[in-house]
C-alpha cells in the first residue's frame, strides 16, 4: 500500500513546468495519491482541472486561506459552494481555511481590522461545511483557541475536522482528538526544535494519523531547506513510525487508510 500526501500546492510547479515531474517522482517514491488544497481563487478552477487531468492521483479541496482574506473576500467565498455543483468531479474537503496571527502587519489597526475578516471569512466557511457536511481542513497558526471557539460555536462535526500541519503541543492536540477532531503531521516532526511537534504526534497516536507535506514548504530532513514535493512525505511517515515504534509498512497502511477514509477517497 501506498502512501498519501493529504496536503500539498501544486500551482507552484506548474508554473515552472515541473508538475509532471513532480507527480512522476511522487509515484516512483511510492507516493501514489495527492490532495492539492485551495488557498485563493488562483488556485481552485487549478487543482480542479489537476484532479480532472490525473485521475485517481490527484484529489482537490477548495477554500480561502486566512492569509488570503482581503476586503472583498465575501465575493470569493460565495462561489466555493458552486464546486460541489460540478458534474465532472467535486473536492474531496472545504479548506485550507482558518486563521493565522502570524502573518498579519505590524501596524496594529491594520493587523486588528484583517484578523476581523478571517474571523468573518471563516464563519462563513465553517455554515458552508456544516451546509455541505463535508471534510474541513483548518489552518490556524497563532490563534489556536479562537480556532477551536469558532468550530465549536459553528455546528460542524469535529469528525470532519482535521488541523492541518500542526505546531502546537499534546495538550492542544488532546483538546482536538476530545472533541473528534484529529491533527495531520508534516516534516516540522523531523526538526531539531520541534520537540512539541512530536509531543503532539505521540498525543495523538497512529489510530488516526494522516500524513502531508504542505509542499512547497517545510521540507522534511534531510533536504529541509530545499523545495519540499510530495515524493519527500516518506520522509516524514519514516520519522513517525519511529516515533511511534512501529514499522514504516504499517504506518503507511494505517495513514493511507485513515486518509481515504476522512476524504472519502478510493
Amino acid at each position: 500500500m501506498a502512501l498519501i500526501d493529504t496536503h500539498a500546492h501544486l500551482d507552484s510547479y506548474a508554473r515552472k513546468g515541473e508538475l509532471g515531474a513532480v507527480l512522476d517522482r511522487a509515484k516512483d517514491a511510492g507516493v501514489n495519491k495527492v490532495i492539492a488544497i485551495g488557498t485563493d481563487l488562483d488556485d481552485w478552477d487549478f487543482n480542479r482541472e489537476q484532479a480532472i487531468a490525473y485521475p485517481g492521483q490527484v484529489y482537490y479541496t477548495v477554500g480561502l486561506h486566512p492569509c488570503c482574506v482581503k476586503e472583498d473576500w465575501a465575493q470569493s467565498v460565495q462561489r466555493l459552494e458552486s464546486y460541489w455543483l460540478d458534474a465532472r468531479i467535486k473536492p474531496v474537503a472545504l479548506g485550507e481555511c482558518g486563521l493565522d496571527r502570524f502573518h498579519l502587519p505590524k501596524d496594529e489597526l491594520e493587523a486588528l481590522k484583517i484578523f476581523a475578516w478571517q474571523i468573518d471569512a471563516f464563519k462563513v466557511q465553517l455554515e458552508l461545511a456544516r451546509k455541505l457536511k463535508c471534510k474541513l481542513v483548518i489552518h490556524a497558526r497563532g490563534a489556536f483557541q479562537e480556532t477551536v471557539q469558532l468550530i465549536d460555536a459553528s455546528g460542524v462535526d469535529w469528525a470532519n475536522i482535521v488541523f492541518h500541519c500542526f505546531s502546537e503541543g499534546a495538550d492542544e492536540v488532546r483538546a482536538l482528538n476530545a472533541r473528534g477532531g484529529r491533527a495531520s503531521f508534516t516534516g516540522i516532526i523531523t526538526y531539531k526544535n520541534a520537540d512539541n511537534v512530536r509531543a503532539a504526534l505521540l498525543a495523538q497516536g497512529i489510530e488516526i494519523l494522516m500524513v502531508e507535506t504542505d509542499a512547497p514548504y517545510l521540507a522534511p530532513a534531510p533536504n529541509r531547506g530545499k523545495t519540499n514535493e510530495p515524493a519527500w512525505v516518506s520522509y516524514t511517515a519514516l520519522s513517525a513510525a519511529t516515533l511511534l515504534g512501529v514499522s514504516t509498512q504499517h504506518l503507511t497502511e494505517v495513514t493511507t487508510r485513515n486518509a481515504k477514509l476522512f476524504f472519502g477517497i478510493s
